[in-house]
């Protein structure tokens, strides 16, 4: 008994030596991974307890409570994500990501590609800041949206500020104003 307790000891223990930590690159690549399979267990792994996303003018700190309703918000709009170039520079890993969702379809900049530069904190991602987006109309975009928003505000009230609720339900009301604002436009021709 003593025998076999101590090869299970040894087992568990060698098991445990031989795991294998993620390169800064591999996280990152995980990251994207766990994000396009809709996985936020893994996800929930690799970030560390606070992480803060940066687009623009816009701050936005998370906790995994907090990150796990984003998370939400963006499986909402059946996202893809595909690593186009990955790059490590010093301990930051710079990566240019091309996502494809329903929204930048509506939009018209589907899929979306923007370089991403990813900070790390113990050895988990603690920041994404967004550098650029590359070759995204934002004109176009910012049209799609105004006409789609002006159009619930006048049509269906109820669904007046979808736009800017990053909330599960946010994303489910963003979907709905797509399709009645699509119906309405299909009935016009």
């Amino acid at each position: 008994m003593k025998n076999t307790f101590l090869i299970l000891f040894l087992l568990c223990f060698l098991a445990g030596c031989n795991k294998h930590k993620l390169s800064h690159k591999e996280t990152v690549s995980s990251y994207f991974k766990a994000l396009d399979s809709g996985n936020y267990d893994e996800i929930k792994a690799i970030i560390n307890d606070s992480v803060t996303q940066i687009n623009g003018d816009f701050v936005t700190p998370f906790n995994h409570e907090s990150f796990y309703d984003f998370f939400k918000w963006d499986s909402i709009f059946k996202s893809s994500y595909k690593i186009i170039e990955l790059e490590e520079k010093n301990s930051d890993i710079f990566v240019t990501v091309a996502q494809d969702n329903i929204r930048n379809e509506f939009l018209k900049n589907n899929p979306l590609v923007y370089k991403v530069k990813v900070s790390f904190v113990s050895e988990k991602i603690a920041k994404l800041e967004e550098l650029e987006s590359i070759d995204v109309n934002w004109e176009v975009w910012n049209q799609e949206k105004d006409a789609l928003v002006n159009w619930i505000k006048k049509n269906h009230p109820d669904l007046d500020g979808f736009v800017n609720d990053m909330t599960m339900k946010g994303s489910k009301e963003y979907l709905e104003a797509i399709k009645l604002y699509n119906s309405n436009n299909d009935s016009l021709e």
